[in-house]
């Protein structure tokens, strides 16, 4: 099992609608075959500079390189991503057991 965790911040200038518009792009990216657990939330800890969370699982490393390869997911990152966030983490894990 992988888990593919995002935390991010978006830019300061960015528009209700333009973050409406972000978040309604991310909903979609669960639609993409072979994304489970997807959950999308709001960072709340003082402890670092992030405002929100992106997670999903996958089976197998295929399952995950397709994802990444994915139309939609490489669509979502030209469009939005790199359009609207400021910074970002990615933390791939895998299960030890």
């Amino acid at each position: 099992m992988i888990r593919h965790s995002v935390i991010l911040t978006l830019k300061s200038n960015i528009s209700p609608e333009e973050k409406q518009a972000f978040f309604e792009a991310v909903d979609l990216l669960a639609l993409i075959p072979d994304v489970q657990k997807f959950e999308v939330m709001k960072q709340i800890s003082p402890k670092n500079k992030f405002e929100y969370g992106i997670s999903m699982e996958f089976e197998t490393r295929q399952q995950y390189d397709t994802y990444s390869n994915h139309p939609e997911h490489t669509a979502f990152i030209q469009h939005f991503w790199l359009k609207w966030v400021e910074d970002f983490l990615e933390i791939d894990y895998q299960k030890i057991n």
